[in-house]
């Protein structure tokens, strides 16, 4: 029998659909699932892709049917799930063959794997993969690292299945061991900033405007067509449109407000505080997913403080609604200008390389935070890259067409008692970036006089200390 091309073990809802679509694309594939019913049902229901997968039901079997050397893919439960599954597999495996890790790990998790596995003959890739069920499908984006000699051995099975934006591949090689798997966090703590400015947006129109669903759905569909063209525009449109087929009211109407997280936008902000730095956007939308769960706690403060005082004055409405699009808009850059800070750090860090202009074109298709303006910042970080996205030409002209409406939209919220955390965030994030002089001073002058720590003059160099004593 022909040998497969690549194994895949995990055949839940994203191990499946990924399985499927590297069968779709030509590949022959190996699959086992710990539950031997698991493994043949699935081959059995994939109709006419069932020739080029072939179902095993031992991981001796696994093994033996693909072509050396081995690229397995673990689509398992992110932790000790993982570690698991490779221990059971070492010992079937031989020289060159390679592990890769499809879900959501921590990097900290794939460098440590990399590394146990460094000398043992085998290989590790840790591989972000963004898009959900649908994506998995019909087309990722995919952020891969590890060993540039293991990325050859996949990349044309990689290529093949990913998403295509102009027939560009969403698929690249960014650096050794961990590389890819903290890309991946990084791509979804902007994209908690970039849902919750969007729901915080929503929440301004709802209770400052107090537009109905339908109104809000045309106002997205609208801007989806401009600058803020992308993926989660276009379903919250679609979102804010859709009716509960019990009720009959809007759908998102009988949504209860509380939000869940996985834990990777969670690392995202634990790695930027490690590395000191700032990342506030994303601190914010984090912090209000956490914000969310309190619902009993939030019931009862309304009840100690009473409901917010919300609502725009007529004659303010439209002015208020035709600020939020550039609103969104300069909130969503000092996101992404987070973000990618944030990897130029760990790619100093950990000695990575990390190609930033790669990284957002391979994220214009197939991800979740994919969006029109990804390919102005793709040529932001071509050349000399910027320190920051916000000090890069065609972004300074933008942030200073939309950070007034951002400012107005803030003011405006805060005083009619509508929360916007993360959008409050962006904008004290640009006030502060853009100061040549803050007030640290007084900071400095404060742990000097309680802790000795010492400050640096503006008029002499060297370490000084103030007249703070007797």
């Amino acid at each position: 029998m022909q040998q497969a091309e690549i194994g895949l073990i995990g055949l839940g809802v994203m191990g499946s659909n990924l399985a499927l679509n590297i069968a779709e694309k030509g590949y022959r594939i190996a699959v086992w699932n710990r539950t031997t019913e698991k493994t043949q049902a699935f081959a059995d229901a994939a109709g006419v892709l069932s020739e080029r997968i072939v179902p095993c039901e031992t991981l001796e079997a696994l093994v033996s049917a693909i072509r050396p050397p081995r690229p397995i893919i673990l689509m398992v439960q992110a932790g000790a799930a993982v570690d698991q599954q490779i221990a059971a597999l070492r010992p079937l495996l031989s020289a060159d063959d390679i592990l890769i890790d499809a879900g959501n790990a921590n990097f900290r998790d794939t460098m440590r794997r990399f590394g146990e596995l460094e000398g043992s003959g085998l290989t590790f890739i840790g591989m972000g993969v963004s898009g959900g069920e649908e994506g998995a499908r019909h087309g990722p984006s995919i952020m891969v690292g590890g060993t540039q000699a293991s990325w050859l051995r996949v990349r044309d099975v990689l290529t093949a299945i990913s998403a295509k934006f102009r027939d560009e591949p969403c698929v690249a090689w960014l650096g050794r061991n961990g590389a890819g798997h903290f890309v991946k966090t990084i791509h979804n703590g902007i994209e908690y900033a970039d849902m919750q400015m969007i729901a915080e947006i929503y929440g301004i129109l709802r209770d400052g405007a107090r537009l109905d669903t339908e109104a809000m759905a045309r106002l997205f569909e609208q801007w989806n067509g401009g600058r803020l063209e992308s993926y989660l525009i276009e379903i919250t449109a679609k979102v804010l449109a859709a009716s509960d087929p019990e009720t009959g009211r809007p759908m998102v109407d009988v949504i209860v407000d509380s939000a869940g997280q996985k834990g990777t936008g969670r690392w995202s902000v634990i790695e930027a505080q490690m590395m000191g730095v700032p990342a506030t956007a994303i601190e914010a939308a984090v912090a209000a997913r956490g914000l969310s769960a309190l619902k009993a706690e939030r019931a009862a403060a309304e009840e100690f403080y009473g409901a917010p005082v919300t609502g725009f004055d007529r004659r303010d409405i439209r002015e208020a609604v035709d600020d939020l699009e550039l609103a969104l808009f300069a909130g969503k850059i000092a996101a992404y200008a987070q973000g990618f800070a944030v990897m130029q750090a760990a790619s100093k860090e950990f000695d990575w390389g990390l190609p930033m202009a790669t990284i957002a074109r391979i994220w214009r298709a197939g991800c979740i935070i994919r969006s029109q303006f990804l390919d102005t910042i793709a040529e932001a970080f071509e050349g000399a890259p910027p320190a920051n996205l916000m000090a890069a030409p065609r972004f300074v002209g933008l942030m200073r067409e939309a950070v007034p409406a951002l400012r107005r939209t803030v003011a405006r919220a805060a005083l009619a008692g509508i929360p916007v955390p993360a959008l409050s965030a962006a904008l004290g994030y640009f006030d502060a970036y853009r100061a040549a002089r803050g007030t640290a001073n007084l900071v400095q002058a404060q742990r000097d006089f309680f802790g000795a720590h010492g400050f640096e003059r503006i008029d002499r160099p060297g370490a000084h200390h103030g007249p703070w004593g007797g």
